[in-house]
C-alpha cells in the first residue's frame, strides 16, 4: 500500500519529463502523470480534458469539474494520482486552486487538501545551455519528442530548419535558471523536501529512475523493470555545435 495518494513532478521544459511520465504510467501502479493543467485558460483546460461545463457553469465549478477529469484520467487501479506540473503552469494552477480550496493555508496545505498526501519531485536539467538549445530547436522546428522508433510523438507545427540564434538562446538559458530558482524558494518556503531527480541520471538509467520513485511512493520498485523507454533523445550535431557556439561566444567555454 503506498504512502501517498498522489505525485506532482515539478519541472520545466526539455527536462525529460515526458520520458519519466511515460514509464511511470507504463509500471501500472504509478498513475498517469501528465501536464492535467498546462494551459493558463481555464478554457484550454476544459478542451484538454473533453469537458463542456456550459455557459452558466461558474469559475467555481469549471475549476472543480476539471480537477475530477484530471483525477480520473491520471489515476492508476490503485488510486494513485500522477501530475506533472511545469513551473510556467504554477502561478496560474494555484490561483485557480484557491478557487475551490481558498481556506488550505499554505500552497502546500491547498494542494493536498483537493489530491491528498503528496511526493514532490523535482526533475532538473543541470546543463541550462543544452537544455536551452533542446527548448529553441523544437520550438523552431515543431518537433518537440520522438518515439523510440524515430517516428514523431509530438509535433505542434509544420517541419522547418532551425536556425541558430544567441539572444533566443540566452533568453532560454535566463528563463531556465529561474525556472529551477524559483521551484527550489517554493520548496523552502512550504518545508517541501522533494525528491530530486537529475536530467542525466534518468537518462543514463530510466530503469533505476523509477524504480527509485516508486520506492519512495511506498510501492514495490519491482514494477519498474517491466518498462521500457518509449522516447527517444533528440540531440544531435545541431545540438552539440549550438551550445558550443553559444559557450564560446557567451565566454563559457
Amino acid at each position: 500500500m503506498t504512502d501517498y495518494a498522489s505525485y506532482m513532478i515539478c519541472t520545466a521544459p526539455r527536462s525529460g519529463s515526458t520520458l519519466l511520465c511515460r514509464l511511470l504510467a507504463e509500471t501500472g501502479v504509478a498513475g498517469r502523470p501528465a501536464s492535467h493543467f498546462h494551459e493558463p485558460s481555464l478554457a484550454e483546460w476544459t478542451r484538454r480534458l473533453g469537458l463542456d461545463p456550459g455557459a452558466g457553469a461558474s469559475e467555481g465549478e469549471i475549476v472543480e469539474a476539471c480537477i475530477q477529469a484530471a483525477l480520473a484520467r491520471g489515476r492508476s487501479d490503485n488510486g494513485v494520482f500522477g501530475l506533472r506540473l511545469q513551473r510556467p503552469s504554477f502561478d496560474f494552477f494555484f490561483s485557480r486552486l484557491a478557487v475551490v480550496h481558498a481556506d488550505g493555508g499554505s500552497e502546500r496545505a491547498r494542494f493536498e487538501g483537493v489530491f491528498g498526501r503528496t511526493l514532490f519531485i523535482h526533475l532538473s536539467r543541470a546543463d541550462k545551455v543544452e537544455q536551452a538549445v533542446s527548448c529553441l530547436k523544437a520550438e523552431q522546428t515543431g518537433l518537440w519528442h520522438v518515439a523510440a522508433d524515430g517516428s514523431d510523438l509530438e509535433r505542434v507545427g509544420p517541419p522547418r530548419e532551425p536556425e541558430y540564434d544567441g539572444q533566443k538562446l540566452q533568453a532560454w538559458v535566463e528563463a531556465m535558471v529561474g525556472y529551477d530558482r524559483d521551484w527550489t524558494a517554493w520548496f523552502a518556503a512550504e518545508a517541501i523536501t522533494p525528491v530530486r531527480i537529475a536530467y542525466d541520471d534518468l537518462s543514463a538509467d530510466p530503469t533505476g529512475t523509477v524504480r527509485r520513485v516508486l520506492g519512495a511512493l511506498g510501492l514495490d520498485p519491482a514494477a519498474a523493470d517491466r518498462v521500457s523507454p518509449s522516447v527517444r533523445k533528440m540531440a544531435d550535431d545541431t545540438n552539440r555545435d549550438w551550445a558550443a557556439r553559444f559557450r564560446a561566444e557567451a565566454g563559457l567555454a
